[in-house]
């Protein structure tokens, strides 16, 4: 159990590096594991920001977002986003709450968030939005209490995400790499929706061209493949944490015999980054 566990953490600090390399996460934004073996527990790192963040600032919490281990680490503010939707949603095993610039037109207009094309659609069709100032009244939009927590979950209900209004967004997975896949393809279509927009009108897909994407968005070999490419920009930019480049854990069975199969030989190149 302490190398699933070990395994578990490592990947967790390897996404938070990808969702900020890939743009998603700047200095804040955070994401978070359901525990591998007891689903009454999270992980999720101590209040670090996403690109500097190491397999030893995972710490593990219960479903009420209280740290196991009281050693007086400085937490995030926002973990009850995390505690409430693992409480109401068994099925999830990663959530990631972003302020990607992409969905900012979206959450501070109110428009929705529609599919423009196939890989889009794993954002779903016209995810929910959350008002925290329409429920709670004018506030700081941290999400800090477990009421406004279980608010936001409630509102995520059955979908895959949940936009907020004036604040950003929040997604879960089945995964921790269909997370972040759902987190980064999802501010992708954001950032060509806004664009088609200005262009002309918008043409997305149909509700049944979004459902047929979006089940097999990462049900093929197209999640190992963008796992593996987001892991090479990652070690291009010199961002992998320790122990990451000899650590390929997977949260999904899939990429997990992919990884027992190959590992990515990383070797110097020019440095890449997203803007």
């Amino acid at each position: 159990m302490a190398d699933t566990l070990n395994a578990v953490r490592t990947e967790l600090s390897i996404a938070n590096r990808i969702l900020a390399n890939e743009g998603i996460f700047d200095a804040f934004g955070h994401t978070s594991a359901r525990h591998p073996t007891n689903p009454n527990r999270y992980l999720l790192s101590r209040s670090r920001a996403p690109q500097l963040v190491e397999p030893g600032d995972i710490l593990e919490f219960d479903l009420d977002s209280n740290p196991i281990d009281k050693n007086h680490s400085p937490l995030y503010s926002e973990r009850v986003i995390h505690g409430e939707i693992y409480k109401a949603r068994p099925d999830v095993m990663a959530v990631c709450h972003h302020h990607a610039p992409a969905f900012m037109p979206l959450v501070v207009c109110g428009i929705d968030f529609v599919p423009v094309f196939h890989l889009g659609a794993i954002g779903g069709i016209k995810p929910p939005f959350w008002d925290q100032r329409k429920e709670f009244g004018d506030c700081n939009y941290l999400v800090v209490t477990p009421e406004e927590g279980a608010s936001l979950a409630a509102r995520l209900a059955l979908h895959n995400m949940v936009l907020m209004n004036r604040h950003g967004v929040t997604v879960v997975g089945a995964s921790l790499q269909a997370c972040v896949f759902r987190a980064i393809y999802s501010a992708k279509n954001a950032e060509y929706q806004v664009a088609a927009a200005n262009a002309g009108s918008l043409d997305p897909l149909s509700p049944g061209d979004a459902k047929i994407s979006g089940d097999i968005a990462t049900s093929t070999t197209g999640l190992n493949r963008a796992w593996e490419v987001w892991l090479r920009h990652l070690s291009d930019a010199g961002g992998m944490p320790p122990g990451g480049s000899a650590s390929r854990a997977s949260s999904s069975k899939s990429s997990a015999k992919s990884a027992s199969k190959s590992k990515p030989k990383f070797r110097a190149a020019k440095k890449r980054r997203r803007g």
